[in-house]
């Protein structure tokens, strides 16, 4: 789900000039989460004021102990560190943010919606959605540079989640991790592998490759064996080389000790000798 708007908020008569500028320029009702509705039309209509501790590149409207961050669009390279504590929707989409940090919304216990999409990330740490995971409804990674994540990363989370539009590479960890998230009905089909192990599978959707009966990890086990039956026999090679030299050199210095011994006189020739000395003197 992607959220594209612009508003400002403020507690004076320009609430219907600038609720008119930004339905000119926002979301339609068919895209825009019921939440967020609720929260933005409230504070417009009902009065109530500005979240406090809202990042100042951001816009924040609070209702009933709720607030929704609309930092859309804002040319942000990282993910505001100063969020309100009670942020309940954030929306961080179109912007220059490259990765999402490990706690990176460790605070957020009542984030329910967040938009990443349309960044540039490709990195995911394991620990980046430590502390929502219990909360979180919807997470939207769509649009980004993804081409792998940790499967720790999306440990316990039971958001519905967009993957779409990512470099996917499709190999085991990859399979390991989708086996366990809760994919968007509306977005799983644009899931696509741009590489792959095999690589008849690129190009293709991955639930379209995983549902075809292939096992990713199977072809991920074969290649390790191959590599260490591989390993395996290079050192065998190895050993087998050094005995073959082990023993020619060897060799080598028996024959020249054998020709050595042979070099000198024997004892018999050694005793005729001395008798000869013994009968001259």
């Amino acid at each position: 789900m992607q959220y594209i708007m612009e508003m400002e908020i403020e507690l004076s008569t320009r609430k219907r000039s600038e609720l008119n500028m930004w339905e000119s320029g926002g979301p339609s009702v068919s895209t825009a989460s019921p939440l967020l509705w609720l929260l933005l039309f409230s504070g417009i209509f009902l009065g109530t004021t500005p979240a406090r501790a809202c990042p100042k590149s951001c816009h924040c409207v609070e209702k009933s102990g709720l607030t929704a961050v609309q930092c859309t669009s804002r040319n942000l390279d990282r993910i505001p560190p100063d969020l309100p504590r009670d942020t309940a929707v954030l929306l961080l989409s179109s912007n220059h943010i490259t990765s999402i940090p490990s706690q990176a919304f460790k605070d957020l216990h009542h984030l329910q919606e967040l938009d990443l999409s349309n960044n540039n990330i490709d990195t995911v740490d394991a620990g980046a959605f430590q502390g929502v995971a219990d909360s979180l409804d919807s997470l939207d990674l769509s649009h980004n540079r993804l081409s792998h994540v940790p499967r720790e990363a999306f440990a316990r989370l039971q958001a519905k989640i967009s993957l779409s539009d990512n470099p996917w590479h499709c190999e085991c960890a990859l399979q390991e991790v989708l086996r366990e998230l809760r994919l968007d009905p509306e977005t799983v089909n644009e899931v696509m592998c741009t590489t792959a192990v095999q690589e008849e599978h690129a190009g293709k959707p991955v639930i379209q490759v995983l549902d075809s009966g292939v096992n990713l990890c199977n072809f991920h086990h074969k290649t390790t064996d191959v590599a260490m039956f591989v390993t395996m026999f290079g050192w065998f090679a190895m050993v087998i080389g050094y005995v073959i030299y082990y023993v020619r050199h060897n060799q080598e210095d028996a024959r020249r000790h054998l020709e050595y011994l042979k070099s000198l006189p024997s004892s018999t020739q050694l005793s005729k000798d001395l008798d000869t000395i013994s009968t001259v003197l």
